[in-house]
């Protein structure tokens, strides 16, 4: 474990430890009425850090961890800020951060040091700027890739971070890595995402470099992202990246923060005018003073040569465990032997994405015993690469010991969830206590460990909980019933992301949240007893019927019984009073 005073005495670059000092001096200044709210509210949305729900000087505090990539020293000073400064746990996101709650605002400033000291960053995290830059958790390890992404990834997040052009955006700005088509990293529904591809040559060969997407986006209105041209070579990706970032820059919407991301673009520009103001940027970006063509220096000195075929499918691929022994099981659901030279992947699993302070310092521990490479992944776990076949029992054992070792990772108890009401002001219901719901549901029934099916849950229309790209999702709605409010969701069915497409669910039926658990079971019950050999979910969906099939049979579960009767349908989960749908100021729009 680090000695987190003697990290603390080594020199912080000269750039983030003025950074830090301004930032608390603001602190200073806004806590003495000195700033004013507006002005005070973008200082520290750029510099990663939210108000929550509970008001006050409460914050959460979102760490950036670009492509996921974590090392020892940094799991045990995540553990550390936990323990000091949060309530002994942090939060896996979608996007390969993590969040820490209820911070003091007066101890935000001492906790950015600890931070800064093993070399993590909450900046612009969070505001109207280049958010963190995401990639696919199997790079290097991943027996499809064309190219390893993770310095292209690198690349990116050190040609953004505190460059002046990304720090006043007209609305945030995304950017996602994928190392082949099968798109682990998500690209195709980013402001801009990247995939790894192939091209012919004319003497035979091939010719490795990237299919560029342009103004994807979720939310409550999401938009598949666009392909600007069939291949953008390697030399080229970087200006291609900032020729986007600069045309969203120039043309955003920013007198409606609601219509401000590259997406909207798409519906008042047009894709093509869109497409051709892009090119013609990148081909007048040669004269900038800054212009980032060529090969960037984490690629040329780290190398980005797939990690060769493998054996073995990267994931995905539906297992059996039942009548096996835990270890077993384990080794099925969440090892991934995907390299040509014999090493193997495992993933840790960490339900709803928490991770308390003492599993940090473990990783860490593990992580060094090892020499593996950890990596969080857009579902919230966390895996260990570059593994060999003899450190896998080992890894289990303490992994076991560390409560992260059920073969969980992929398979269908695997739920994803936003924060929720817990703390998000925009939520308007408990979204956790749903997923916490299903995963005993789905326990109960024998169905968590089916593989080939997700789930992911957001508390409201925003998709934070990425439910419109979920085999099965939903979104959280108040309802009315008896006179009362009720907690409620909107269930989507069929959203997939892989092969260079997308496909947002369908709506599938509206459902009280008490009855919502019985619906997924419902449905993965028929799916894994009516599939056949290798179908994937949505195949199955289509063949079903699909989204309004289903939905028509659970009908039966989207009735309210009489408040005296059934109290808990008017409860959400985790509270204890009726439910009341409270929405406060948004700073996810600010």
């Amino acid at each position: 474990m680090i000695d987190v005073v003697e990290l603390r005495r080594r020199p912080l670059d000269a750039v983030v430890a003025a950074e830090l000092d301004r930032f608390e001096e603001s602190v200073a200044q806004y806590l003495a009425g000195e700033i004013d709210e507006d002005a005070f509210k973008v200082f520290r949305l750029n510099q990663g850090v939210y108000g929550q729900r509970q008001g006050g000087h409460h914050q959460m505090l979102r760490v950036k961890v670009p492509h996921g990539r974590v090392t020892p020293d940094q799991l045990d000073m995540l553990g550390h800020i936990a323990d000091e400064y949060s309530r002994g746990w942090g939060h896996l996101t979608t996007r390969q951060n993590i969040q820490f709650h209820f911070v003091d605002l007066e101890r935000v400033p001492a906790t950015l040091r600890d931070l800064a000291a093993a070399g993590l960053t909450s900046r612009e995290a969070c505001g109207d700027t280049v958010r963190n830059v995401a990639g696919c958790h199997l790079a290097g390890a991943c027996p499809f890739e064309v190219l390893d992404i993770t310095q292209w990834a690198q690349a990116t997040t050190d040609l953004f971070l505190r460059n002046p052009i990304a720090q006043r955006l007209p609305r945030k700005f995304k950017v996602n890595f994928s190392g082949c088509a099968t798109d682990c990293g998500q690209a195709m529904f980013n402001d801009v995402g990247v995939i790894a591809v192939n091209r012919p040559c004319s003497d035979g060969t091939v010719e490795p470099g990237f299919r560029v997407f342009f103004a994807g986006g979720l939310g409550a209105n999401p938009h598949p992202a666009q392909a600007l041209e069939e291949f953008t070579s390697r030399e080229q990706l970087l200006p291609t990246i900032e020729a986007i970032l600069r045309v969203q820059d120039h043309f955003g919407n920013r007198d409606n923060k609601l219509r401000a991301r590259m997406k909207w673009l798409v519906d008042t520009m047009g894709v093509e005018e869109l497409r051709e103001r892009i090119i013609k940027e990148r081909h007048f970006l040669i004269a900038s003073a800054t212009y980032p063509g060529g090969i960037p220096d984490p690629v040329t000195q780290h190398g980005d040569a797939p990690a060769g075929m493998g054996t073995a499918p990267a994931g995905g691929t539906p297992v059996e465990l039942h009548g096996v022994d835990p270890a077993r099981a384990w080794e099925l659901a969440n090892v991934v032997r995907g390299r040509a030279n014999g090493t193997v992947s495992a993933y840790a699993y960490c339900k709803l994405g928490d991770v308390t302070a003492e599993q940090l310092r473990g990783l860490a521990d593990l992580q060094r015993d090892l020499n593996a490479d950890v990596r969080i992944t857009n579902r919230q776990n966390l895996v260990f690469r570059g593994l060999a076949e003899e450190q896998l029992a080992g890894l289990y054992e303490r992994l076991a010991g560390l409560g992260m070792a059920s073969p969980g990772a992929e398979l269908a108890r695997d739920v994803v969830a936003c924060p929720g009401a817990d703390t998000c002001n925009l939520a308007v219901t408990q979204s956790r206590g749903l997923a916490d719901d299903i995963d005993r549901a789905l326990e109960d029934a024998g169905l968590a460990e089916v593989g080939g099916v997700r789930v992911n849950i957001s508390g409201c229309t925003n998709s934070c909980g990425q439910h419109h790209i979920a085999d099965i999702g939903f979104f959280g709605i108040e309802r009315r019933a008896h006179g009362r409010a009720a907690p409620g969701y909107q269930m989507l069915l069929g959203g997939h992301v892989g092969e260079m497409a997308i496909e947002f669910g369908d709506k599938a039926a509206k459902l009280p949240a008490r009855t919502a658990a019985a619906a997924v079971v419902r449905v993965i019950g028929r799916y894994a007893g009516e599939r056949s050999a290798g179908e994937s979910f949505p195949d199955w969906l289509g063949r079903s019927g699909g989204a309004s099939a289903l939905g028509e049979q659970l009908r039966d579960l989207d009735e309210f019984p009489d408040p005296d009767e059934a109290p808990e349908f008017y409860v959400d989960f985790g509270e204890t009073g009726p439910y009341v749908k409270e929405v406060g100021d948004s700073e996810c729009a600010t």
